[in-house]
This record gives structure tokens, sequence and C-alpha cells, in this order.
């Protein structure tokens, strides 16, 4: 019921906010940094920065500027009997997100959710805690200056038990957002009485085509595996032409500088050993493929064509990010077409599936199934639909 531009100016108001607590915000995330390793891959998913915490306040700002996606209308229509019929946009209601490590979650779900109409339950982990709470006591400082209701916003308490109450909460929660690792998804999709919508872990996939230009090839490898490791859409596991063996060594040569450890089938491998740092390479294993790394991490497999390479990516993907490295017209048209994921690239970076990349402001998670939504769930994502019906005493005669 609040208006729009109320909506936004509480958005705005919290990102000044978040920009000048800076120091009590990064206070807070240090305590959760002291109880992890950082080796731990999700060490960084963890860190904030000062550079982070700006990065957030803007996509704050950008969420606050977008349209609501409230009251859109979708459909409109008079029917013969004079009954006047238009399908409109309407929030979800209450959704429960279940995350680990991330505490830019947490601004990046508020300023959604208040944008489409929708109260939010946080249920954050053990390693974030301190992060979410000042985060949280934020926000709520910038509600009760509109004057309006803190408790929009809730964060559970971090034990198990607070998750399982959340699970069961019919009734009272309409659906549930996991975002974190395959276990977390696996974990909440199961036992979930709610329903839910999985923002799947991601295995990611990238061709390299006979047709595929080597620079460019080289240069999407790297971004996609290292821009940022601990995030989703990082390249898991290059596929590769056997035609173009020779040009491995250049496509992964960069990596070795931000020390990539391969795990090369066969035919890669003895392509590579003499041309990769011998400590960063070893043999693929079955366990290799179908992994999401999380770290500097990569599998290399070899295809005899581009058919073997989309069963490759049939048999192992999660369905949230593939590419091709190609030239040839055919071939990118026969993998855009056939490969089966919420966002499916040609001759470009899988780093791009990211909501605020993608001109939506920000998101809540990719979505990698079929229902309701799919690839990054931004406002448009958060609301659902009725339909309006007004007549003139109308009835329905058999």
């Amino acid at each position: 019921m609040l208006p729009e531009e109320k909506v936004n100016q509480i958005l705005l108001s919290l990102a000044e906010k978040a920009a000048k607590n800076i120091p009590a915000i990064l206070k807070e995330n240090r305590k959760d940094l002291e109880r992890m390793s950082e080796s731990d891959p999700k060490y960084d998913r963890l860190k904030l920065t000062e550079e982070r915490i700006i990065e957030i306040a803007n996509d704050i700002r950008k969420v606050s500027a977008l349209p609501t996606p409230l009251g859109i209308s979708l459909e409109k229509k008079e029917l013969a009997n004079g009954l006047k019929l238009q399908k409109i946009t309407v929030p979800l209601g209450v959704i429960g997100i279940i995350f680990e490590s991330r505490p830019n979650v947490t601004f990046d779900v508020f300023a959604l959710c208040l944008k489409s109409g929708n109260a939010c339950i946080l249920k954050g982990g053990r390693d974030a805690e301190y992060s979410n709470k000042q985060i949280v006591k934020l926000i709520k400082e910038v509600l009760a200056e509109y004057g309006e209701n803190p408790d929009i916003i809730a964060l559970l308490p971090t034990d198990r038990s607070a998750t399982q109450e959340l699970l069961q909460a019919v009734g009272y929660v309409d659906v549930i957002i996991p975002r974190g690792s395959q276990n977390l998804i696996d974990y909440v999709r199961d036992n979930s009485k709610v329903p839910v919508i999985e923002t799947g872990a991601g295995i990611v996939h990238a061709y390299f085509d006979s047709s595929g230009d080597l620079q460019k090839g080289a240069d999407i490898v790297f971004n996609s595996k290292t821009r940022r490791v601990s995030v989703c859409n990082a390249l898991d596991c290059l596929i590769i032409h056997k035609g173009r063996l020779n040009d491995l060594a250049a496509l992964t040569r960069r990596l070795a500088e931000k020390d990539v450890h391969l795990y090369a089938d066969e035919k890669a491998f003895a392509v590579l050993e003499k041309k990769y740092p011998e400590a960063l390479l070893d043999k693929a294993k079955e366990e290799h493929f179908g992994t999401e790394f999380l770290d500097y991490k990569m599998s290399i497999k070899t295809v005899s064509d581009i058919h073997e390479a989309l069963d490759h990516i049939f048999k192992y993907s999660s369905k949230h990010s593939e590419a091709i490295v190609a030239e040839d017209k055919n071939a990118i048209d026969l993998f855009l077409k056939s490969v089966d994921a919420a966002a499916v690239y040609a001759n470009a970076s899988t780093a791009f599936t990211d909501g605020a990349q993608f001109g939506l402001g920000a998101e809540i998670g990719i979505s990698t199934q079929k229902l309701h939504a799919r690839g990054p769930m931004a406002l448009r994502e958060m609301t659902s639909y009725k339909w309006l019906i007004k007549g003139d005493g109308t009835v329905r005669v058999p």
C-alpha cells in the first residue's frame, strides 16, 4: 500500500545510511571473518569491503530508480456479456530467504522486496551472523525514520530450529528462496511445506568449438573463471573440440597467473603436461566433472564434435549458465537452441549472469527452475498476478 514515491525515498535513505555506516558494517563483518579460514571458498562471499558496500549502495539506488513492478496491466479484455477483465501484477506476499555467507544478500533482498511490495523473513547462516544483524539494524532504523513498520523485514536466529519453523510456516510464508550451496538448496526443497523457488548452484561450462576465435576464447575463459571464483556464474569446466587441442595451451595460459588448478582429461593433459605449471595440473577424475568448484579450479573435457559437447553439458549442467565460443553460425544456433539453461551465451563471458548486469538493478537469486521464474530474479519475478473482473450486476446463466 506504500506510495511508490515513499518506497523510493526509503531506498535512497538506506543507500545513504549504508555508505555512512561503512566502518560499523566492516567492524561486524570482521567478527565473522575471524571465524572462517581464508582458504574457505565461502570467505570471499562473506567478505565486505568499503568498495563492495559502496557498490551495494549504488545498486540500492538503481533499484529505487526502476519503475514499480506492481499494478502493471498484463492483459485486458471485455467479454460479450459485458464483463471487463484485467490481469495485473501483485506482490508474492511474505518471502522467506535462506542463505549462506553473503551479507550483501540482506541489502539486496530488502531493496527488492520493498520495491515489489513484499515482506521478507531472512534466515542467514551463522558465518554471517554479526554482519547480518548490523545490516538489518540499519534497515529497521530507516523504516522507523519514515514511520513504517520495521517488522516488514525480520532476521531469524541462526540455529537450525529457526530454519525448520520457516520451512513449515504454511499460511504465514508464501514462498521460500534458498541461496547457497547445492546441499542447502536440496535440503530446503526436500523439507519445505512452503513452495520453493530454487536458485540453484552454478555448474558452468564453456565449449570452445572448432570454429572458435582463439583470442575471444582465451579472454572469455579467463574472465569467466577468475573474475570472482566464489560466485555461481564462475566457469567450472572448459569443453574443447579435439581439433583445437593445439590451442589449449594458449587458451589456458593466463589462468596460471591466478594459480588456477586444472583437472584435464587424458587428451588435454597430454597437451598441457609440459606447457602448464606442473603443480597446477592433474588428470581429471569423474568427480571433477559436474562440480561447482567455487575456487581457483577448473576441469577440461575434450570432445569430438558439438553434439558430444551438448551431451556432456546435458549430463553435468545445473542449468545455470552455459557458453559457446564459435564463429560458425550454425554451431552457435544449435548451441543456443539446444542447451537447457537459464542463461546461454555465445562469445561472451558467463560472468554476466547477474541481475545488475542484466539491467534489473539487483537480484534475489538466479533461478534454475522453470516454473514462475528463470534466470536472475529481480523485481518483476517477485510478483504474481491476479484477475480483476468488473460487471454491472452480471450473473452467469446456464
